[in-house]
C-alpha cells in the first residue's frame, strides 16, 4: 500500500510534536503494510510551506527510519487565492514527488465561488488536483453532488481510510460511503497526524472498502492509483461517477 497524505514531519504544522514520534509513525505504517508514505505538510494560513527546508527535514527522518517505508514529499495545500497564484507559477513547488498531482485541500468555511475556474487553471498548468477528505468537509456534506462534478471535471477525489470505518463519526461514514457508491472515490490515506489518535494506517480502510466495492477496486484505493500519483502516471481506476441518484 503506498499513503499519499500524511503529516510525519515533526514540528513543522499540527503534526508529530518530535523526531521518535515521527519514526514511530513511519515503523507503525510498514508494520501495517505501507511500502511508501507522502509527507504533506500543510501549506495555508497558519502554515508556511519551504520545500528546500522541509526537503532536508524529509532526509533526516529517512536517516533515522530505513528504507521501509520509502518517504517522497508533497504538500497538503489549501484552497486559497494567494496559495493559487504560487502554484500556478511554480507548480512543482507544491506537488507530490515534482508530479503533476498536487493535494488540494478546502476549508470547513467555504468553497470559493470560483472553484470550477481554479481547476481549470491548474489543469492549464497540467496539474490535477486531488481533493482531500471532501467527506469531511461539513459543507460538501450537504452537497455531495457537487464533489460528482468534480470528478467529471477530471479532480480526484482521496477519501480519510478511517473514514470508512467510523473514526470520524457517522455522517463522515455515511458521507464517504455514499461516494464510494457512486464511483467517487479514487484514492484512501491516512491524513495521519501522530500515532495516537490519527495514526498512519491504511489496512482497515482497505478491509472496510472491500466489503463494499469489492477486493479489486479496495486495491486501486491504495495501491494501483496511489503507486500511479507518486509515479507521475495517469489513473489505472478512474471511472465515471454515478449521478443522478
Amino acid at each position: 500500500m503506498i499513503d499519499i497524505h500524511t503529516h510525519i514531519l515533526p514540528e513543522v504544522d499540527d503534526g508529530p510534536k518530535s523526531w521518535d514520534v515521527a519514526v514511530e509513525m513511519c515503523r507503525m505504517a510498514a508494520a501495517d503494510g505501507v511500502e511508501r508514505m507522502v509527507a504533506t505538510p500543510h501549506s495555508n494560513e497558519r502554515y508556511h510551506y519551504d520545500r528546500p527546508y522541509l526537503t532536508g527535514l524529509l532526509d533526516h527522518l529517512r536517516q533515522l527510519v530505513g528504507p521501509t517505508p520509502r518517504l517522497s514529499l508533497g504538500c497538503d495545500f489549501h484552497a486559497s487565492y494567494d496559495n493559487l497564484q504560487d502554484v500556478l507559477a511554480r507548480p512543482a513547488y507544491y506537488t507530490i514527488e515534482g508530479t503533476n498531482y498536487l493535494l488540494f485541500e478546502f476549508s470547513n468555511y467555504g468553497i470559493p465561488t470560483q472553484i470550477d475556474d481554479w481547476f481549470n487553471l491548474l489543469g492549464s498548468k497540467g496539474v490535477t488536483a486531488i481533493i482531500t477528505h471532501p467527506e469531511r468537509n461539513p459543507i460538501l456534506q450537504q452537497t455531495p453532488q457537487r464533489i460528482l462534478q468534480w470528478v467529471e471535471q477530471g479532480c480526484i477525489m482521496q477519501v480519510t481510510a478511517s473514514a470508512l470505518t467510523g473514526g470520524w463519526g457517522e455522517r463522515v461514514r455515511r458521507t464517504a460511503e455514499w461516494l464510494l457508491e457512486r464511483n467517487a472515490v479514487h484514492v484512501l490515506a491516512s491524513d495521519a497526524h501522530d500515532s495516537k489518535q490519527r495514526r498512519p494506517l491504511l489496512s482497515v480502510g482497505r478491509a472496510a472498502a472491500e466489503e463494499l466495492c469489492g477486493a479489486e477496486t479496495a486495491r486501486a484505493l491504495v495501491d494501483d492509483n496511489p503507486r500511479a500519483i507518486v509515479q507521475g502516471q495517469p489513473l489505472p481506476y478512474f471511472p465515471n461517477p454515478v449521478v443522478g441518484r
